[in-house]
C-alpha cells in the first residue's frame, strides 16, 4: 500500500530556491516524462558519477512517494531533475519510515536544494507517521550533513556498492532542523 498523498501534493509548487518547481507524487501519478527524468537522474548520479553497478529497479518505487525539484520544462522538454528522493512508509525497507535514493544533480548543486528537499521529506513523513522515527542509509561523506538535520548515526560503517555507508535515525521527537 502506498503512502497517503495530500490533495495539494500532486500540484507543483514554486519555491524560494529560484526557478524550481517541487513535486510530491505517488508512482502512479508520475508522467512518463517525469519517470524518465527521475530514472535518468538516478543513473547519472549513482551509476555514472559514483560508478556503482547496482539494481536500481528494486520494487520499492511503486509504493513510494517521489519528491523532486525540477526546472520548469519547456512545452517540448521533460523536466530537468535538480534534486530527488523517495519516501517510504514504515515496514518497507526498514521498520521505520525512510528516505532513500537521495540525490542532487550537477545542475542543482550549490543551491541549497538538498537541505530544502530533506526538510520537505522529513515534514511529509512526520505528517503521516508522527510517532515513527525516520531511518536512512547514508553515504559516510554526507554524515555531517544528515547530522545537521537531526539524524544520529546508529551503526558502524558498512560498504554498500563499494561506498562506505552508515545507518542514521531521526527520532520522532527530534525538533525539526531549521534552514
Amino acid at each position: 500500500m502506498p503512502l497517503n498523498v495530500p490533495a495539494q501534493s500532486n500540484a507543483a509548487s514554486t519555491a524560494p530556491e529560484g526557478n524550481v518547481i517541487w513535486h510530491l507524487k505517488p508512482f502512479h501519478a508520475l508522467s512518463p516524462a517525469e519517470l524518465y527524468a527521475i530514472m535518468r537522474a538516478r543513473a547519472q548520479v549513482f551509476v555514472l558519477e559514483q560508478q556503482c553497478l547496482y539494481q536500481d529497479f528494486d520494487g520499492y518505487d511503486q509504493a513510494a512517494l517521489h519528491l523532486l525539484a525540477a526546472s520548469a520544462p519547456s512545452s517540448t522538454d521533460a523536466p530537468e531533475i535538480l534534486a530527488y528522493c523517495r519516501l517510504l512508509k514504515p515496514g518497507s525497507t526498514y521498520q521505520q519510515a525512510s528516505i532513500g535514493r537521495v540525490l542532487t544533480s550537477t545542475a542543482g548543486r550549490g543551491r541549497g536544494l538538498a537541505r530544502a528537499m530533506m526538510q520537505r521529506a522529513i515534514a511529509e513523513l512526520r505528517a503521516q507517521f508522527a510517532a515513527t522515527p525516520i531511518k536512512i542509509g547514508a553515504q559516510c561523506y554526507l554524515e555531517a550533513f544528515y547530522q545537521s538535520l537531526g539524524f544520529v548515526t546508529i551503526s558502524e560503517r558498512y560498504l554498500e556498492d563499494d561506498i562506505p555507508h552508515v545507518h542514521m535515525l531521526l527520532d520522532a521527537s527530534a525538533e525539526p532542523a531549521q534552514a
